[in-house]
C-alpha cells in the first residue's frame, strides 16, 4: 500500500514539473538572432532543451526568438 502511495505521489510531482517547465521557458526573456550576433555572440542549438540560445557576447545564455 505504501508503495502505491509513493508511486502516485511521484507521478503527481513529475506531472507538475512537466507542466511547469515550458511555462518557465516561455517566461524567460528572448532576443532576436541579429541582436545576439551584433553583440559578439554566436547562435547555438541546445539539443537538451530543443531551443536556440546565444553563446558568448553580451547576451550569453539568452534564448533566441524565431524572428
Amino acid at each position: 500500500m505504501r508503495t502505491r502511495i509513493l508511486a502516485f505521489a511521484a507521478a503527481l510531482v513529475l506531472a507538475a514539473l512537466g507542466v511547469a517547465v515550458p511555462v518557465a521557458q516561455a517566461a524567460a526573456p528572448a532576443i532576436p538572432r541579429p541582436t545576439c550576433t551584433a553583440a559578439g555572440g554566436a547562435v547555438e542549438y541546445d539539443p537538451t532543451t530543443g531551443q536556440w540560445t546565444c553563446s558568448g557576447g553580451v547576451h550569453d545564455g539568452e534564448l533566441i526568438t524565431k524572428k
